[in-house]
This record gives C-alpha cells, sequence and structure tokens, in this order.
C-alpha cells in the first residue's frame, strides 16, 4: 500500500485496542455492496482480540448499524488517501 497514509498513526487516533493482532483489509476499489459483505465475511473468520483496519474510499455508513447489531466497537478517521475505520470487541 503506498498511498502515504500512515495507517498505524490514523489507528491510533481512533482509540482503538493498541496491543493485540491487527488485519487490515482494503475495499477502496470494490463497489458497493462488497466492502460491506467482504468486511461481514473477515469479521466472522477473526477471533475476538484481533483488530480489523478497513480502508475504504468512503464511511461504511451501511456497516455501523451491522457492527452495532454484531456488539462490535468502531471508529473512523477520514483523511485524502482513505477512510480507515477500526473495528473491535470490547
Amino acid at each position: 500500500m503506498s498511498t502515504g497514509l500512515n495507517v498505524e498513526a490514523v489507528v491510533a487516533e481512533t482509540g482503538a485496542p493498541a496491543e493485540g493482532p491487527r488485519e487490515t483489509l482494503d475495499v477502496r476499489d470494490l463497489g458497493p455492496p462488497k466492502p460491506l459483505a467482504n468486511t461481514l465475511e473477515r469479521l466472522v473468520e477473526l477471533d475476538d482480540e484481533t483488530l480489523l483496519v478497513q480502508l475504504n474510499d468512503r464511511a461504511p455508513q451501511h456497516l455501523y448499524p451491522k457492527l452495532d447489531d454484531r456488539g462490535y466497537e468502531y471508529a473512523t478517521v477520514e483523511r485524502d488517501e482513505a477512510t480507515v475505520t477500526t473495528i473491535w470487541r470490547s
């Protein structure tokens, strides 16, 4: 990922847990509904300690209610290069 985006710095801004495993899912080049579907599918595969970092071209508004329903916490930071959403279990 050579976008000039410092993902680590942006993740630190979200208040997501700093410790533990982390996975990054880049869905910026996917058209709807693939970013939503891919993110939900990936979350099912991850254990509860893993932080998922989604890189998107916009805030994933349709994802938020689904995360709420499933008991996830999340935070989004928008940058020119990407919108970064961190998703984790509390």
